[in-house]
């Protein structure tokens, strides 16, 4: 590369994750579709926004900004045509303790430094990681949202106030008691008429915004029939606050680096696994994991100067956004719009909508979450992929969203790796058609009486390694061992201390160990743990199995185990040059 293609390397790297004119394009290709839906997702979006705002400790106001804020940076700047953002369940668990460490501006700063971080990652491609997540995971990881989700709307449909407790599970529990104690039975049927409506009418108009249908019906319902066990949303803030940088307190920077590496690590994590679940719940669509990090970058460095809480890409919304027929950004800037509108203008009349109705609306995205046909494919596809997407939305559910993705990773690789290491084979195999020269039936026999030859086919590493060192140590009483290596496909450090180790307990028994086929990329690792001078001593490495057996049976007869027999003579049949092995040995026989 030339110095002004170094120089110009940066600024393309930038220019990259800038949007483009497809994005633009593609706003214009069925406005329409996209308007509703992102009417539909801003109804929805709403009461969780100032939710997950009170909930994070820094009021309502705060859930809300992030949502325009947040909501309209990362449509534009997102690499997802479908994700819409804002603030989420998982990250207020994590932003809870930070204020009761913190205060409010430590909340803030945090969330700037989280932004500065994803955008540092996005810098550095760190999104492409996530093509190494395992479907089971993936699908794991939606279905315990969507159960999540569901389950988090059980007071709200049930009309009671919220229970404390930190698990889902709990907080259901404790609502469905105190259900069973005073039925409240007004809520529950507006919440499962909406979600009725809205599930019955998707079958048969799918074009028609059911969810702004049915909570418009069910406010109107409780509005003229004065139901006052439909709790409303009630009061909302009225306007953002003015940009400002005034919560920086350059002191406490060193304390909040770690809760922002946390924050920014939350915040890839969800919005990633977010678009990708957005991806395969639709036809067409592939969102660019770096475009993604960078979007949510700004959008967190921008939501703390209007006083807003760290935000990600939510899979509530999103599906929803989805499920009601977006097909660009258009979509998700909706969204941000139209919840600045409610902000300044139609706070009274949103104040009105029954909490009951939009956890029916929540209830209804939660189902059509579920991809039943991708689960009964997946689950049998192998037992490890069953086992990990379980495993995934059963942590999902009983922990939270990190903890969850780390399990399915953690099981998933170990199984994974379990697999990769019964394809490492130790076998022996029959030397005589590589015998050099003219022999003699009763060499033949002499030869395999004394020798044995074993080829190791597949990875040589840590998982397997030490079944091999088993069945390679138990080779029966004979005098001299071949090992062919050609085949094998990787070596690490611990493959090639066991393969030194089972050399050393051969050579203690008086078995003399030979080598052919070392690839050169092994050379290092053998030689970084001393075995490949142990392979070399007296020259019992060769290029080749045939000079690797020429070399056994002059051992043989060195050793007056062989008599010399006379034979053809044949290029090659001695020990190899060790200049001459490795890449540099002539193509021959393995």
């Amino acid at each position: 590369m030339t110095t002004s293609g170094a120089v110009n390397a940066p600024g393309r790297r930038v220019r990259s994750l800038l949007p483009t004119r497809a994005d633009l394009a593609a706003t214009a290709r069925d406005p329409r579709r996209d308007l509703l839906a992102g009417l539909t997702v801003a109804v929805v979006a709403l009461p969780l926004a100032l939710g997950f705002g009170e909930t994070s400790g820094l009021g309502p106001a705060a859930g809300l900004a992030t949502a325009v804020v947040a909501g309209a940076l990362a449509a534009v700047f997102g690499g997802s045509n479908l994700q819409v953002s804002g603030p989420t369940g998982a990250m207020t668990v994590v932003l809870v303790p930070i204020v009761a460490q913190h205060g409010t501006s430590g909340v803030l700063t945090v969330g700037l430094l989280a932004g500065l971080i994803c955008v540092g990652l996005a810098l550095l491609r760190a999104g492409r990681y996530m093509a190494y997540i395992p479907a089971s995971v993936v699908e794991g990881f939606t279905l315990g949202i969507a159960l999540v989700i569901g389950l988090q709307q059980i007071p709200n449909a049930l009309g009671v106030p919220e229970p404390g407790g930190d698990r889902v599970l709990t907080v259901t529990w404790r609502a469905v008691e105190e259900f069973v104690q005073a039925p409240n039975w007004t809520a529950l049927g507006l919440a499962l008429g909406v979600a009725g409506l809205m599930l019955g009418g998707a079958r048969w108009r799918p074009a028609v915004p059911f969810s702004i249908l049915a909570v418009i019906a069910a406010t109107v319902v409780a509005q003229i029939f004065r139901l006052d066990r439909a709790e409303p949303i009630g009061e909302l803030p009225a306007g953002l606050p003015a940009p400002s940088l005034g919560f920086l307190d350059p002191s406490a920077l060193g304390s909040l680096i770690a809760p922002a590496v946390a924050v920014a690590a939350l915040a890839a994590l969800e919005s990633l696994l977010s678009a990708q679940v957005a991806d395969g719940m639709t036809v067409g669509q592939k969102h660019d994991p770096d475009r993604e990090l960078f979007g949510q970058g700004l959008a967190n460095i921008a939501a703390p100067l209007f006083g807003g809480v760290p935000a990600t890409g939510a899979i509530a919304r999103t599906a929803v956004n989805v499920r009601t027929g977006a097909s660009s950004r258009l979509a998700a800037l909706t969204h941000a719009a139209v919840l600045a509108v409610i902000v300044f203008a139609a706070a009274p009349l949103v104040s009105k909508i029954p909490l009951a109705a939009l956890a029916g609306v929540l209830l209804a995205t939660a189902v059509r979450m579920i991809e039943v046909g991708s689960l009964r494919a997946m689950a049998r596809a192998t037992r490890s992929d069953a086992a990990v997407l379980v495993l995934t939305a059963v942590a999902t559910v009983a922990f939270d969203l990190v903890y969850a993705v780390v399990i399915g990773l953690a099981v998933a690789g170990a199984l994974a790796l379990r697999a990769v290491a019964k394809q490492a084979r130790i076998d022996q195999v029959d030397f005589r058609p590589d015998l050099p020269g003219e022999h003699s039936d009763e060499e033949h026999a002499l030869l395999a009486e004394h020798i044995v030859a074993y080829r190791i086919d597949g990875p040589l590493f840590f998982a397997a390694a030490h079944r091999f060192l088993l069945e390679l140590t138990e080779v029966a009483d004979v005098r001299v061992v071949i090992l062919r290596m050609s085949r094998v496909t990787t070596m690490d450090a611990t493959g090639a201390l066991v393969l030194k180790d089972a050399v050393e307990k051969l050579n203690r028994r008086g078995i003399v160990v030979m080598t052919s086929g070392i690839r050169a990329g092994q050379r290092q690792v053998l030689d970084s743990v001393g075995a490949l001078e142990l392979l070399r001593y007296e020259g019992r490495e060769y290029a080749t199995t045939p000079e690797a057996i020429a070399g056994a049976r002059t051992h043989l007869q060195t050793t007056g185990l062989l008599t010399a027999v006379p034979a053809r003579e044949h290029e090659g049949t001695g020990p190899a040059d060790p200049r001459r092995t490795g890449r540099q040995q002539r193509p021959a026989r393995r």
